[in-house]
């Protein structure tokens, strides 16, 4: 790894933090590359069951390196995978852990398309957001600010962030439910570590069947969704963690999950 992506795991939770502040962590393309297969890594790990996705302080992804970008014509500019590439386009939601998205800066462009595939999102004053993709004559670049974020705060919302590229307030951000809690900047790390900890105590097992069925659950009809959800619920009953749960619960104990 180079120093512009950092990856620190400890007590089972992967600190994945982009690490160049005086570009505000633009992703030249080098970097996104490295930045997907950490990710992809991380997924990987069975010493992690949570990650934490942040930048340097006052700062988590300022988009795509224009100069970078620039440097290859336009003519030339290919897209980063094939379609059902997902991992390519879409690291976050398909890395199988919960990921907690920090934000102590600007997420402008691809920083907003990955804040948007965070599953929780903690931000500071200092934090704001926009998809001004519109702006260089572009869609949202990983999709996610096209299919995910109208899930999120709804399509009008959605549709005027994308419409106009203008930026978001952390509070407003907030107001829309797009942020699930603001904290100051001091307090950031270790609020993110908290959450962090209180997920890790809970099931790898089913926590890798949840995040895949509520995302999965979101473009699919009920009865889909259900034959998905009673194949994950039948895998957990025979799980080690599920009667690892049991046990704990009737011996009055915190449960010792394997993820197995």
């Amino acid at each position: 790894m180079s120093d512009l992506i950092l990856l620190d795991v400890k007590d089972g939770v992967a600190t994945i933090t982009i690490n160049r502040a005086d570009k505000k962590n633009a992703m030249s393309f080098a970097m996104l590359g490295e930045f997907i297969e950490t990710v992809r890594t991380v997924g990987n790990n069975p010493d992690a069951r949570v990650v934490v996705l942040t930048g340097v302080p006052g700062a988590f992804c300022a988009g795509t390196d224009l100069s970078d970008l620039n440097s290859v014509p336009g003519e030339q500019r290919g897209l980063r995978g094939r379609a059902e590439e997902r991992g390519r386009w879409w690291p976050i939601i398909e890395c199988p852990l919960p990921v907690i998205g920090a934000i102590d800066g600007p997420a402008v462009g691809m920083g907003a398309e990955f804040a948007s595939q965070c599953d929780v999102r903690i931000a500071t004053p200092r934090a704001r957001f926009a998809w001004n993709f519109v702006h260089r004559g572009l869609v949202p670049d990983t999709g996610a600010g096209s299919w995910l974020l109208p899930r999120l705060i709804g399509t009008g919302h959605a549709l005027r962030l994308l419409y106009t590229g203008e930026f978001l307030t952390a509070q407003q951000a907030f107001d829309l439910g797009f942020v699930h809690q603001l904290v100051e900047s001091d307090q950031l790390a270790s609020t993110a570590l908290s959450l962090a900890a209180a997920i890790a105590k809970g099931s790898p097992f089913s926590q890798k069947r949840i995040k895949s069925l509520v995302y999965e659950g979101i473009a699919s009809n009920v009865d889909d969704h259900m034959k998905r959800h009673t194949t994950a619920l039948a895998e957990c009953f025979k799980s080690d963690d599920h009667r690892e749960g049991v046990a704990s619960f009737l011996e009055r104990r915190e449960a010792r999950f394997t993820g197995k």
